[in-house]
């Protein structure tokens, strides 16, 4: 890690104000108690204002109440903020477009004259499209009180809906933050549900409310490879309206780039095409899929697919 992103996670750190153990901090940052007291001198020297406590029990904390200090970036690093700037202004983050655009050009703007030519050489040769079939949108305040609890260990509570139920019926949870997983465009957090005694995918736009306790866990081993893996797990197992099952006759590979994570395809013992499954509340989702792959398909099931594929079709066919 360069010394800049050190410093930078360091600061991150100490901006959720809350008192560091000096041991602590350094085992975060994986660095010894004498780079990190130097660096803590060099975010004092930037202007930041951290308050150190020695002794066996010492640490840091940084005073509330500052204006916000320069911060010291990389030229690939100022590049890459004003990248995801330009990239949240399209995003499924309510509010943040606006908060996006303000924050780019007060970026771009500090800029030297050779990094705003990277940043409009880029702006310039892209073109972006915001998301297909649209979805809910989440606080940003939301996301970074959930980001922070996941960070610092905290345990969070908050109500929640659950699928089907009514805004009125939200449950209190209390739960170990492990991690924010943005699939599609919604959001969710996977963290260990203390009063059901397992672990759980939240959708962040079904919580209210939710704040941390301030008081520490020791994170718990996650039932799976990451937590995109058990997001997306959960999902396939969600009972959905319907089964669909299709006979494809074409490359499997094929198959699989257009139905992406949303479904499985498993080649046929005689080689002659694959089989696509897919659990989905609505059809349009497989037609979508069937009509970007070339060959010949058999529904299985559901019945009403077929009928969704001939009115597709005969729409299609009376425009030409």
């Amino acid at each position: 890690m360069s010394t800049s992103a050190r410093m930078l996670s360091l600061l991150s750190l100490l901006q959720t104000h809350r008192f560091w153990p000096g041991d602590e901090l350094a085992t975060r940052l994986e660095v010894s108690p004498r780079t990190l007291r130097r660096d803590i001198e060099r975010l004092r020297d930037l202007g930041y204002a951290v308050d150190a406590a020695r002794g066996v029990a010492g640490g840091y904390q940084l005073r509330a109440g500052g204006t916000l200090p320069p911060l010291v970036l990389e030229d690939d690093e100022a590049v890459a903020i004003a990248v995801g700037l330009r990239s949240a202004a399209a995003g499924s983050v309510g509010g943040m477009a606006e908060t996006s655009v303000i924050a780019l050009t007060k970026v771009t703007g500090l800029m030297p004259p050779r990094l705003r030519r990277r940043i409009d050489a880029l702006a310039s040769q892209t073109d972006a499209a915001r998301p297909w079939g649209g979805g809910p949108t989440v606080d940003a305040r939301v996301l970074t009180t959930l980001a922070q609890a996941c960070r610092d260990d905290e345990l969070l509570h908050f109500g929640y809906t659950t699928r089907g139920a009514a805004d009125s019926d939200a449950v209190v949870r209390r739960v170990e933050p492990h991690r924010l997983v943005s699939l599609g465009r919604r959001w969710y957090l996977v963290g260990f549900d203390r009063d059901r005694d397992d672990w759980r995918s939240f959708r962040v736009d079904r919580m209210s409310e939710p704040a941390s306790t301030g008081r520490r866990f020791l994170p718990r081993d996650l039932p799976a490879t990451d937590a995109l893996t058990f997001v997306q797990s959960g999902i396939r197992r969600m009972p959905q309206r319907y089964d669909v099952r299709v006979i494809v006759d074409a490359p499997v590979d094929d198959v699989r780039r257009a139905v992406g994570i949303w479904g499985e395809v498993e080649p046929l013992p005689d080689g002659a095409g694959c089989r696509l499954s897919m659990n989905v509340d609505d059809l349009r989702w497989p037609v979508m899929v069937l009509a970007q792959v070339e060959g010949a398909i058999t529904v299985e099931s559901p019945p009403e697919l077929r009928d969704a594929l001939r009115r597709t079709a005969q729409r299609f066919a009376s425009a030409t």
